[in-house]
Parts: structure tokens; C-alpha cells; sequence
């Protein structure tokens, strides 16, 4: 049995959740909605390099749910299997091993979410 999740799945359920968290804790999810729309949409950075950067950290923080978030993000925007492997090369670099291991998790997001 592999470790890595099925990233669709693992999507799927945090959003149920996190929809939960919006009826009991709706001022807190509001700030945390807006907070990612603003750390994220064009600026003198575009979304999807944006996107990249909170991939990598959340490779680097080992946060399969983030990596599920913003590698199914961006597909939606058209990244391409290169894009990807630069992002996780220097994901590599900054994080040694441990974010070897997670960049495999991003792989296999990508290839989930793109296919």
C-alpha cells in the first residue's frame, strides 16, 4: 500500500471539513479566505508564480493537504510537468531530503489532478 494519498480524495475531504469550520467559526474562515486571495492573485508576481511559492513551501513545511491545494490550483492554471520539476528542484535544494520525499507527493498530485 503506498503512502502517498490520493490527492483528489484528500481535497475533497479537507474541503468538507473546512466547510464545516465555516458555519461554526464563520469570522475566522472569512480572514483566512481573504488572507489567501491576497497572498495569492496578480501582483508585481503572477498567481501561478504565487501558486509555485506556496507549493514549495508547503513541500518544505511537509503538508500533504497544502500540496493537494496548490498543485490541484496549478493544473487549473496550466502548469506544465517542467514548471512543476523546477519548483520542486529548488524545493530539493532548500529542504534536502525530507522535501525530496514530499516533492514526490507533488508529482503524484500533478499527475492525478492532470489526468
Amino acid at each position: 500500500m503506498s503512502s502517498i494519498p490520493s490527492f483528489k480524495q484528500t481535497v475533497k475531504d479537507v474541503s468538507a471539513q473546512t466547510r464545516r469550520l465555516r458555519e461554526t467559526q464563520p469570522d475566522l474562515m472569512t480572514a483566512f479566505s481573504q488572507l489567501a486571495t491576497a497572498g495569492t492573485r496578480d501582483g508585481a508576481l503572477p498567481h501561478k508564480t504565487r501558486e509555485l511559492v506556496a507549493l514549495g513551501i508547503a513541500i518544505a513545511g511537509r503538508c500533504d493537504d497544502c500540496i493537494g491545494f496548490h498543485v490541484q490550483t496549478l493544473v487549473k492554471l496550466g502548469i506544465t510537468r517542467a514548471e512543476l520539476e523546477d519548483v520542486l528542484g529548488t524545493a530539493i535544494y532548500m529542504g534536502g531530503g525530507p522535501s525530496l520525499m514530499y516533492a514526490t507527493h507533488a508529482l503524484a498530485a500533478f499527475d492525478e489532478f492532470s489526468s
